[in-house]
């Protein structure tokens, strides 16, 4: 659990802490150094999460890797009173923060940075200025190294008293980690005051005019990386997440953060070779962690003057059996309630379903931007009257949709059914001619006639139960009102005997696939084997 006393205090300064506030996470590094982090709170309780635990992040007007998402935000760590929360560092990681570590040696062996190569040769005030420098011009395996070598030292059994601050579940201390992608977002956007203020999906967490008094970008830096703490801390208290150097995160690099080709590392925030005027917290590119050197005909580690790194602490999911065991009896509620509700209890596949819930998040921003700006709540209505006619639209639209995939469902399993039916005729067929076959080898053929008619049936009904699948997992994607207002259609309709079992079944899979987010084509084929056995059409 958090230790929360203490934390209204605010520590001493340092050139690892230049800017203390109140609730910075101290822990500490070889050498006397420190490395300070922040606890973000994400909103609701449990460790399977809550409504509000679904954020948006992307950019509908950023770049093609930037499309808008929703997603699901969670803690690795536990309070008290059952809140959950993250911890992200306060500063990007330093020259200094590395070298005490890993030793200068290393620093100057494994840099790219000119620069670098002329530190032990400053002084004084040069010399800390060139130390508080964000970490650059090193590799991702760089940075894993560091990170390893900085877990070994926290974690030495002869010094407790090196992890006594690390933020613990059930007892058992985090590590040192990269952020995810969500996790930085979360936070560059402002956390939990954000979403209560409304402000979490603007482009920038402070006004873009502001730009120069938060982030180290090109139009003020031009290239040049900064000391890190120079510029005003976020509204959480972090510094140059925009901007300086952008950072490492542990996932590699997708078009989508969810799916699409995992390339490189996703690294975030810009750079000071990012213009202030596409400075964005969706902003995100992908670090060539094997960069190929067409000219030396190699492949080589990428070392980037402007990529740096910001660490995380973590935690193993499951630590004991007796929080697994909690877990699991949390399951089931969440299973019953929220799951479904979820992203991850979702496919992206249905557009339109997402569509619909992007506009929802609309309205609060109009409602801002109309508090704000009386003089434009004329024009800004008028804008929300056109989302309200696309919102009924995409309503009448999932309706259609889903009415439309359960009639095409249904079509696949009448003629599964059908398949099925004349496969029972032919086994009977079949074990007649054999009988015939085993008295005279003149009705052999007729055996094998039948034989090839059950293989083709076979294939048939295999390709119909794949199609009746593919269909029942769409219809299952959407939401469980416009499933039961197809059911309500399609029922509604004068169907044959064999049409109206085939949506008894067809029903039961849907909600089968609706609850538990899988198909089981073995077990629904023996359902339509069971619910047609010795069936015959008038």
């Amino acid at each position: 659990m958090a230790p929360v006393a203490g934390q209204a205090e605010v520590p001493p300064q340092s050139v690892f802490n230049p800017r203390p506030a109140s609730g910075d996470l101290i822990l500490p590094m070889p050498d006397g150094a420190e490395m300070v982090f922040r606890r973000v709170s994400v909103p609701g309780q449990g460790f399977w999460g809550d409504r509000e635990r679904v954020i948006q992040i992307g950019d509908a007007t950023g770049g093609i890797f930037e499309g808008l998402q929703r997603t699901q935000i969670s803690g690795s760590f536990s309070r008290d009173d059952g809140s959950w929360y993250l911890v992200l560092g306060k500063y990007e990681l330093t020259r200094a923060q590395y070298i005490a570590v890993m030793g200068l040696e290393t620093l100057l062996d494994t840099s790219g940075d000119p620069q670098v190569q002329e530190l032990p040769q400053l002084r004084g005030r040069e010399l800390r200025d060139a130390l508080m420098q964000p970490l650059a011009y090193v590799s991702h395996q760089d940075i894993q190294a560091f990170l390893r070598a900085y877990n070994h030292w926290l974690f030495d059994a002869d010094h407790p008293e090196r992890r006594a601050s690390l933020p613990r579940v059930d007892g058992v201390p985090g590590f040192m980690r990269l952020p995810t992608e969500e996790e930085w977002e979360y936070v560059a956007r402002g956390g939990m005051p954000a979403l209560e203020a409304g402000t979490f999906n603007d482009r920038l967490p402070f006004p873009a005019r502001q730009a120069n008094e938060y982030a180290w970008h090109l139009d003020n830096a031009r290239h040049e990386l900064r000391p890190v703490g120079l510029r005003q801390a976020d509204g959480l208290g972090f510094h140059d997440l925009l901007g300086n150097v952008q950072e490492m995160t542990s996932g590699l690099f997708r078009p989508e953060i969810w799916q699409g080709k995992p390339g490189g590392v996703a690294v975030r925030g810009g750079s000071v070779s990012t213009p202030a005027s596409e400075l964005r917290s969706s902003l995100r590119a992908e670090l060539d962690i094997y960069a190929w050197n067409a000219d030396a005909e190699r492949v080589e580690e990428r070392r980037s003057f402007n990529t740096g790194a910001r660490l995380a602490i973590g935690a193993n999911v499951l630590v004991s059996s007796a929080q697994q065991a909690r877990i699991e009896q949390e399951y089931e509620a969440y299973r019953e309630d929220l799951r479904r509700t979820m992203p991850v209890g979702r496919t992206l596949d249905n557009l339109v379903a997402q569509a619909s819930v992007q506009l929802g998040t609309v309205d609060p921003i109009l409602d801002r931007l109309m508090a704000e700006n009386p003089d434009l709540a004329e024009p800004l209505r008028a804008v929300q009257a056109q989302m309200d006619r696309a919102r009924e639209r995409l309503e009448l639209a999932q309706r259609e949709s889903a009415r439309s995939l359960a009639q095409d469902a249904a079509r696949n399993g009448v003629n599964l059914s059908v398949y099925l039916s004349r496969l029972a005729r032919l086994d009977d067929t079949l074990v007649r001619a054999r009988r015939l076959a085993e008295i005279s080898t003149r009705y052999q053929d007729q055996v094998d006639a039948v034989e090839r008619s059950m293989r083709d049936l076979e294939i048939a009904a295999g390709e119909q139960l794949r199609g009746y699948q593919d269909k029942v997992a769409e219809l299952g994607d959407y939401e469980p009102q416009y499933i039961e207002h197809a059911f309500q259609v399609l029922d509604a309709t004068e169907l044959p005997p064999r049409e109206r079992r085939v949506m008894e079944v067809l029903r039961k899979h849907v909600d089968v696939f609706n609850e538990q987010r899988r198909a089981d084509p073995q077990v629904w084929m023996q359902d339509f084997r069971e619910r047609f056995e010795g069936f015959e059409d008038n």
